[in-house]
């Protein structure tokens, strides 16, 4: 992990110790396989009771995270914008590099004959990193909805459902979203729409749920009251909302696995998993003797 000076800084001893916290939180996630975005390492601080939950106390976290890594005593790597990246093309540099890469990254359709077809989709960009690596291992599509998911989204993933509903599948939509007045209305609007579509999709909401809440004691937030679904929500409810990005990542990729269990055939999914690998132990094989396969394309042409 870098760490990388780039300004002296004299810090106090309150925030030295902030920093120290800091680190062991985030190298404990590290171990894990996990980064943070600053709000999930915030929530980390308050549900130590190492900070109180106000606005004020997540600016403050933010600014010695960014003096701290800024004088080399926090790993850059440790925390994570997930909602700006750099996108682009991929390159080689020679064909032989090409065709490394597409043994090592062949994968077969292994959904294709299963009885349902599965995607997660989640409220928030920031946490598609969180559970990146559960849908990955699954071979599962993931989706950030971004709050509201839009109609030209909603209605592409209706004539998706369709055509894997005609394939002889179920379509399931694993949902998580926050515990507020949108987050938990989200899933509601995402089934109702998709039926509008004419997509027969079931839609399993498996997080923030307030079960969870009780279990886990997540740090509360007020209830936004200028929310137009506030006063419904906090008729059910109570005062107090909670958000996703509270949880311990850990455990959303363990909820996340266990509905995809639940959901595929696993002597199928065992089958398929063996056809690609004969597939691709062809391609290693292509790739190992390349310079073999080109002299022969090179005589042949």
């Amino acid at each position: 992990m870098p760490r990388e000076a780039y300004i002296e800084r004299n810090f106090s001893g309150a925030r030295l110790a902030m920093i120290d916290k800091a680190n062991e939180i985030c190298r404990n996630y590290a171990e894990q396989g996990f980064d943070l975005t600053l709000r999930q390492l915030y929530y980390q601080f308050v549900s130590r009771d190492l900070l109180p939950n106000t606005l004020a106390d997540y600016k403050r976290l933010g600014d010695v995270v960014n003096d701290a890594r800024l004088a080399g005593l926090l790993d850059w790597d440790y925390i994570v914008d997930r909602t700006r990246n750099l996108r682009g093309l991929s390159h080689w540099d020679d064909p032989h590099s090409v065709i490394r890469s597409a043994a090592s990254g062949y994968r077969t359709e292994r959904w294709a004959d299963q009885p349902h077809r599965v995607e997660v989709w989640i409220e928030k960009d920031a946490l598609v990193g969180v559970i990146a690596g559960v849908c990955q291992r699954y071979d599962v599509d993931y989706f950030s909805c971004r709050g509201y998911t839009s109609q030209s989204e909603l209605w592409g993933a209706a004539q998706r459902m369709r055509r894997y509903e005609s394939g002889g599948q179920k379509p399931v939509i694993i949902h998580l979203g926050d515990h507020d007045p949108s987050g938990v209305d989200m899933t509601r609007d995402i089934r109702e729409r998709l039926a509008l579509f004419e997509a027969d999709v079931e839609v399993r909401r498996i997080a923030l749920n307030m079960d969870q809440v009780e279990e886990h004691q997540p740090p509360p937030n007020p209830a936004k009251l200028t929310d137009s679904r506030a006063g419904g929500y906090i008729r059910q409810h109570g005062r107090s909302s909670w958000e996703l990005d509270a949880l311990e990542p850990a455990l959303l990729d363990q909820l996340i696995e266990a509905e995809i269990w639940a959901c595929r055939d696993v002597d199928l999914w065992d089958a398929a998993t063996t056809a690609m690998e004969q597939e691709r132990t062809l391609l290693r094989h292509v790739a190992s003797r390349w310079s073999e396969v080109a002299a022969f394309i090179g005589e042949s042409q």
